[in-house]
This record gives C-alpha cells, sequence and structure tokens, in this order.
C-alpha cells in the first residue's frame, strides 16, 4: 500500500460524503505583505491599521481574497488533484474578519455528482466551510470541479446537481459590527464615490493592466498551499493540453480586485461572491486589465451607514477593456476574457 497521496478521483466520491481538509493554516502579517507584493492591492481598510481602527474596526483584517484562497488551498488535495478545470463558485459568503494571527481550517461536504457523456471525467459539487481557531466561520462557498475518473469503465454514480440560489441575498451578507462612518476619509481612501453614486448598469473600465509573472504566480499558489498539479509540474504539464503551467485561477480574481481599486476603491469588503467562471486559461507572461459592471445596490437590513453593491467584473487578457469585453449573442466568450465573476462589496454611504 502507498503512503503518499494520489488524490481522489471521480469515483471516489458520493454525495453527503464530509472531509476534514488537512493542514491548518496561522496567517499573519507576513502573508499578507506578500499578498500585496503579488497582487497589488490596495483597498485602505486592509492597508492601514490607523484607517481601519478609525471605522470601527480593532486593526486592518487581512484581505478577503487571501482568506479564500487559503481556504480554497486547505481543499485541493482532496477534491481537485485530479481536476481538469475548476468549473465555478457560488453561495460564498464571507463571515467572520481574520486578524493576523487566526489559524484557518476547512471542511467539505459532497452535495452533487454527475458524470460527463465521454465515461473520462465528472463534475464534483463541494460545500467548502472555513473557520477560525474559535470556530467561528469566515468562509462558506460551493464550487464545482471536473474530475478525472481512475477507471473509465467504473458505473456512474445516480446524477445529483444542487439548486444552488442565483445570488446571495442582502440578509445574509456580514457587515463589521461597529462601523462608523465619520471615520471615513475619502483622501486616504483614494475617491470619493460612495453607495449613492454608482448606478446599476453603469459600467466602469478599471484601466490599469497588471502583466503576471512566472515566479509570481507559482509563489501566490505556494502561498495559499494550493498543490494542483497544473500550477506547478512543467515536466508532466509540457507534455499536457497546453504545453506549459496555467496560472492558478484564483490569482487572476486577486488581480482583478486590486485593479478594480480604480473606479472602485471604497468598496473596501468583499461580503459575497454570487457566481464565477473562469472562462479561458492565462498563463505567465499575459496582462491582465479589467472592467465592472454595477449589478444592482442592495440595502442592508437595519444598516444606514453601509450598501451593498452588486458587482460583474470580467477579466481579459492582453485586451484593454475600453470596449467592454463580453459574450456575444450566443452566450460565447472571446478568446482573451478569462474571467466573469459576480460579486457584492460593501461600500460606505
Amino acid at each position: 500500500m502507498t503512503k503518499t497521496n494520489p488524490g481522489n478521483f471521480f469515483e471516489d466520491f458520493r454525495v453527503g460524503q464530509r472531509i476534514r481538509h488537512a493542514t491548518p493554516r496561522t496567517l499573519t502579517a507576513g502573508d499578507a505583505a506578500l499578498y500585496t507584493a503579488l497582487t497589488g492591492s490596495r483597498f485602505a481598510v486592509q492597508s492601514s491599521d490607523a484607517f481601519a481602527q478609525a471605522v470601527g474596526y480593532e486593526r486592518a483584517p487581512l484581505d478577503d481574497l487571501l482568506v479564500f484562497h487559503t481556504v480554497f488551498g486547505k481543499t485541493v488535495p482532496d477534491i481537485s488533484l485530479n481536476a481538469v478545470a475548476n468549473l465555478g463558485y457560488a453561495d460564498c459568503v464571507f463571515g467572520a474578519p481574520v486578524w493576523p494571527g487566526d489559524s484557518l481550517s476547512a471542511r467539505s461536504e459532497v452535495i452533487g455528482l454527475r458524470e460527463n457523456a465521454n465515461g473520462k471525467t465528472g463534475i464534483v459539487w463541494v460545500r467548502t466551510v472555513g473557520e477560525n481557531q474559535r470556530g467561528a466561520r469566515v468562509l462558506g462557498y460551493v464550487r464545482w470541479v471536473m474530475v478525472r475518473k481512475r477507471n473509465a469503465g467504473a458505473p456512474p454514480p445516480e446524477p445529483a446537481v444542487p439548486d444552488l440560489p442565483g445570488a446571495v441575498a442582502a440578509g445574509r451578507l456580514a457587515a463589521p459590527a461597529a462601523f462608523d462612518p465619520a471615520g471615513w476619509d475619502d483622501e486616504l481612501s483614494g475617491e470619493t464615490w460612495r453607495w449613492g453614486d454608482y448606478a446599476p448598469g453603469e459600467k466602469i473600465d478599471h484601466a490599469d493592466g497588471m502583466t503576471i509573472e512566472e515566479a509570481e504566480h507559482a509563489t501566490a499558489t505556494r502561498l495559499y498551499q494550493n498543490t494542483a498539479k497544473v500550477h506547478f509540474n512543467q515536466h508532466t504539464e509540457g507534455e499536457g493540453r497546453f504545453g506549459r503551467r496555467l496560472v492558478y485561477g484564483g490569482h487572476v480574481m486577486s488581480v482583478a480586485r486590486a485593479l478594480s481599486f480604480n473606479g472602485l476603491a471604497n468598496g473596501f469588503r468583499i461580503a459575497a461572491i454570487n457566481g464565477g467562471r473562469h472562462v479561458n486559461p492565462v498563463f505567465a507572461g499575459d496582462t491582465i486589465y479589467a472592467w465592472s459592471e454595477v449589478v444592482e445596490r442592495l440595502e442592508l437590513p437595519g444598516n444606514a451607514a453601509l450598501g451593498g453593491l452588486r458587482l460583474r467584473t470580467m477579466a481579459a487578457k492582453d485586451t484593454p477593456c475600453a470596449g467592454f469585453p463580453d459574450r456575444d449573442g450566443d452566450g460565447r466568450y472571446p478568446e482573451s476574457v478569462v474571467l466573469d465573476l459576480d460579486y457584492t462589496v460593501l461600500i460606505p454611504r
């Protein structure tokens, strides 16, 4: 019997299966600094203790996507080590803030299975929860991933596809308990635009571009302890479909989020990810641009200080976004579009 972990194949999963993932991770100020170095994120609440304290936080919380990627990375050895592709996200709700020194752990439940028509792969849906050392939930989300079969002849499971919400309702969004809008400084945050200054249907070209370097995407993925083979092993990936390693899609999400500062600087907290797709691959050397559309403004129940902005952010490679590249009439994406992300941010009113 081998002592190494080959990862789970499609036929190893069953609906209702629960997995407690290995290696809790204590996040530090060093992780926050490295995340900033790799992505360029510059939202004021996560960048400055003084700014965060002025609006009611005890200190600067860690970036929401750093939390997401860390929890996601815990799941890879059990869920997607033998994945062909990560297909999407839904029903992702951020909970308690994460501070330097907090330790995160993750657990997942398989909530859906469906074999693909080729008989060689299948789709696995999992609901993952991330918690801190006190047992408080910091994150919960669903993702679905295409996983290889170990044996193409293995009988398929009974199909079970979960019914997922199209968006996270405003009443489920976790706002800071003691947010003080009087302490918000527009000059220090970078922009004057508040919740009421955005209109549904408005499109924002974030203008800036960022080239992803080979060392950056590999370092970022290692930072999250994500062991997916397609991001690290050029020896095997050189013989694969693309002939080179893929950039972790989550790194593209972080770059797009960092670029969105130009136009959405006051959207300081990701409260939910409603849905998302990595629609084309990204490789080292690609330059990422992004644009966002305001989908809707959300009233937060009982909260007069903050509002929610539901956004759809698109990222494109080697294509500036002044023309807002998007799907065509048949729903097909241009090859330049790499990310279609539907998420909700909190913003002062």
